[in-house]
């Protein structure tokens, strides 16, 4: 982790840097099933500083209509006054909601009060017993604090009884998309929205939502600060060691940065991007960006996975079985392997062909290969930063 020199401002939770949104734009087409969006926040003056590598964390603020909507479910004006659960300030409800309560996830503090103050009148004093806790969770997936207001209108709430039941609405941390040295007083985020519905309501990521649809670029004040990586970094500029980056999505944010950085410091090792989405129409992000690096030596070698522009879905790790041999020749001159992205699938599917290519490109066994992939992560040449 990097220290700040003497006299930097140090920013962080309780003393965040305030900061506003400059630019925004769409990276994906109208056609693309989801929004994915580029955003460019102004740091003059600010003294903040950061690496690639490093994540933004941005304190977002709820949906007002879905505040209101809390508000009405609970018989509340919305003026009356509660402390704040960050500030411990007397505020009016709408604004301690607004601010700073999660009122998107259900705290187990809440089905303890509705089973109360329902008498055990509610499906929620079954599903509360410690063995039915996965059934719980099913229950509870797609529900937001509203639900269970609407669905248990006999539980009636004091303002303060009801915030004592409330998590804290906490930061978001998002892979920084961009360098400093190439933008030396701002800060760039990759985001994709987050939509759904669920039980009749349509839903939306906090953050992502807010970025989305309630900034006004110029305007709108965002607290944010630095999250400082450990160890998701690039070689020094004149190390030759290669490196491979695989990041589907907004997976690719980091690795924008380090194209950003590795331009700006003539970085002399040789760098491979993965990249995939659905289709490249719609959502190749930063596609010009990777090509004029690609053209003018930045990025080595640049492979793309578009998973319904075809009939069979291609992934990226189909991509790098396509590319086993030489990716095994990149591993063997000491390539560092970055992975970025979604951890519950992408990340796993990505590991898993590292191992097939080490195994058949290496002439191991599955235990050897299992050795060597322990030996990169011990070495530092297997990094990931997946959620």
């Amino acid at each position: 982790m990097s220290t700040p020199a003497p006299g930097k401002p140090v920013y962080n939770v309780k003393n965040p840097c305030i900061a506003k949104v400059k630019r925004m734009f769409n990276l994906s087409g109208p056609d693309a099933p989801k929004h994915t969006a580029h955003y460019e926040i102004d740091l003059a003056g600010s003294g903040l500083e950061y690496t690639p590598g490093d994540s933004l964390a941005v304190q977002p603020q709820n949906d007002p209509l879905l505040v209101e909507d809390t508000l009405k479910a609970l018989g509340f004006t919305g003026e009356e006054i509660v402390k704040h659960p960050k500030t411990a300030v007397e505020v009016p409800i709408r604004q301690a909601l607004t601010e700073a309560s999660l009122i998107t996830e259900i705290d187990n503090k809440l089905i303890k009060a509705i089973v109360e103050k329902t008498g055990g009148a509610t499906p929620l004093a079954e599903l509360a017993a410690p063995e039915k806790k996965e059934e719980l969770k099913n229950y509870l997936w797609g529900r937001f604090v509203i639900d269970l207001l609407l669905e248990n209108p006999a539980a009636k709430f004091t303002p303060e009884e009801f915030m004592a039941t409330q998590k804290k609405l906490n930061i978001r941390l998002y892979s920084i998309s961009s360098s400093q040295k190439a933008h030396p007083e701002e800060v760039h985020l990759t985001i994709a929205t987050v939509r759904y519905t669920s039980y009749g309501r349509a839903r939306g990521g906090v953050a992502s939502t807010f970025l989305a649809e309630r900034v006004t670029p110029n305007e709108t004040l965002i607290p944010v600060f630095v999250n400082h990586g450990k160890g998701f970094r690039l070689p020094e500029p004149q190390d030759v060691t290669p490196i491979i980056m695989c990041g589907p999505g907004t997976g690719i944010a980091p690795f924008r940065a380090f194209l950003e950085e590795r331009k700006a410091t003539s970085a002399v090792g040789k760098a491979w991007l993965f990249f995939g989405e659905v289709s490249e129409k719609s959502c190749y992000f930063y596609k010009e960006e990777f090509e004029g690096y690609l053209a003018d030596g930045t990025l080595t070698k640049l492979t793309t996975a578009w998973s319904r522009d075809q009939a069979e879905k291609i992934y990226v790790q189909h991509k790098m079985l396509e590319n086993a041999a030489d990716i095994w020749a990149w591993l063997e001159e000491g390539a560092i392997f970055y992975v970025c992205g979604d951890a519950a699938r992408m990340a796993l599917d990505v590991d898993r062909a590292l191992h097939t290519i080490i195994e058949k490109e290496g002439g191991k066994t599955v235990d050897e290969a299992a050795a060597y992939v322990l030996a990169m992560k011990e070495a530092k040449r297997y990094r990931r930063d997946v959620y």
